[in-house]
């Protein structure tokens, strides 16, 4: 391993491909901290010291973020905005039918959709941009701490209008970071500055855990954090190979097919975006009990049942509730994302077949019988990955940003084995050994 790593700086193209993406993630984090205009910066501060932001959808994004979020940086809303955009565009290929067709196009159809996206990622931008600044209008219900005072040194419409458009304006330059490290770096930039974001925050949760737990607890932690990893890895790479035969066909004087190839087919094919979509939408309710409250702690009767059951993670309520989501947006996503008709057409197209299985229709229910069979249990293991910081919230009084589970440990562990094979696609190229042979 430390070996590939040494061939790797000392391949000229490699090594600039490299310091340029640690470039740019230096300047993402360096944005990180730079305060908004007309945000009081010292009393920010003391207001996270006292936050407790561990639940919603607010301690979701601020983890996208790198803690960005509530320091409202001039990044503040990091790449969140970009990948709802892409999420967007993406489901609105299924209703949208110039969108698929713009799928089916190939490189001009994406550049296309690319650029919606972006359109979007900016209107997203102004609009979340605007929700952040009205919440920190007032801090003590946005970082949950009653002794927030002000944060605002000016809250003009002037400021308001100049503090949206320099986070709008931080969301483009995020994003043109991240498409900046896909073309002139190495691996995925969105998925690199989100791998960023929340390795910056590993150290300050494992530290406070340490500090409220004392070391023993931490060791363990520790200990089962690469348990969780190692399981983590084996099925982010586990997936179910379909043998493809081609049949051979003439086309002038040349002979083209009979080969055999494979339709892999991965055991989480949903990724993350499941445990996301179920996040954001069990922070709804806490957010309409939070908007319905009253001073004087008379509160309406369906308040009161969301303040003692879905606020926090620690309820069976909110547990069930969690896990029913997550199982539920898995297939709903892999149905959108994967066609069994358009697979199987394809391949009749082009005169391929399953071994044993009739082009056409039969392989359409083939695939889709195979593919629901692999969707049950990685819905079920993402469903107990996205349980760790509820348990851990429980046994050790961590938070939901807890770093060994649910959505930082899927991005941290996918994107890191990302990058790590697009590093060895190149070492192999330039007759080298890679990190994983």
């Amino acid at each position: 391993m430390l070996t590939a790593f040494g061939r790797a700086f000392k391949t000229p193209d490699l090594r600039r491909k490299i310091l340029f993406t640690l470039s740019i993630i230096t300047l993402y984090r360096l944005g990180a901290h730079v305060p908004t205009p007309g945000v009081s910066y010292p009393l920010v501060q003391q207001c996270i010291s006292g936050a407790d932001n561990s639940n919603g959808l607010l301690g979701l994004v601020n983890l996208f973020s790198g803690g960005a979020l509530l320091q409202l940086s001039i990044f503040a809303l990091g790449i969140m905005p970009y990948i709802t955009a892409s999420i967007i565009v993406q489901l609105l290929t299924v209703v949208i039918p110039r969108f698929e067709a713009l799928k089916k196009e190939g490189q001009a159809g994406q550049t296309k959709m690319t650029q919606y996206t972006r359109y979007l990622t900016i209107a997203l931008a102004v609009l979340q941009s605007s929700t952040l600044i009205t919440f920190a209008q007032n801090p003590a219900s946005l970082f949950n701490n009653p002794a927030c005072t002000n944060i605002l040194s000016n809250d003009s419409v002037v400021t308001i209008l100049i503090m949206v458009l320099t986070m709008t304006a931080g969301t483009g330059v995020v994003m043109w970071m991240g498409e900046l490290i896909t073309d002139k770096g190495i691996g995925n930039g969105m998925s690199l500055l989100i791998f960023t974001s929340i390795a910056a925050g590993f150290p300050a949760s494992l530290w406070a855990i340490q500090q409220r737990s004392g070391w023993d607890v931490f060791i363990g932690i520790i200990l089962m954090g690469f348990v969780v990893i190692s399981l983590v890895v084996f099925v982010e790479q586990s997936q179910r190979r379909i043998p493809v035969q081609y049949a051979k066909r003439m086309v002038g004087r040349r002979v083209y097919g009979g080969t055999s190839t494979y339709i892999p087919l991965k055991v989480n094919m949903a990724g993350v975006i499941p445990v996301i979509f179920a996040s954001s939408l069990m922070s709804l309710p806490m957010l309409l009990a939070q908007f319905n409250q009253r001073a004087d702690g008379n509160n309406a009767g369906w308040v009161d049942w969301i303040n003692a059951n879905l606020v926090t993670g620690d309820k069976p309520m909110y547990m069930a509730l969690y896990i029913g989501l997550i199982l539920f947006f898995t297939f709903f996503y892999v149905s959108i994302t994967f066609n069994p008709t358009e697979v199987a057409d394809n391949m009749k197209k082009y005169g391929g077949f399953i071994p044993g299985i009739r082009a056409g229709r039969p392989t359409a229910e083939y695939l889709s019988y195979v593919l629901t069979r692999i969707t049950v249990p990685g819905a079920i293991y993402l469903a107990l990955i996205s349980l760790i910081p509820l348990i851990a919230l429980v046994l050790v009084d961590a938070n939901q940003n807890f770093p060994f589970g649910g959505t930082s440990i899927l991005i941290i562990v996918g994107v890191g084995l990302e990058t790590v094979k697009q590093i060895e696609a190149q070492l192999q190229q330039r007759h080298y050994e890679g990190f994983l042979r």
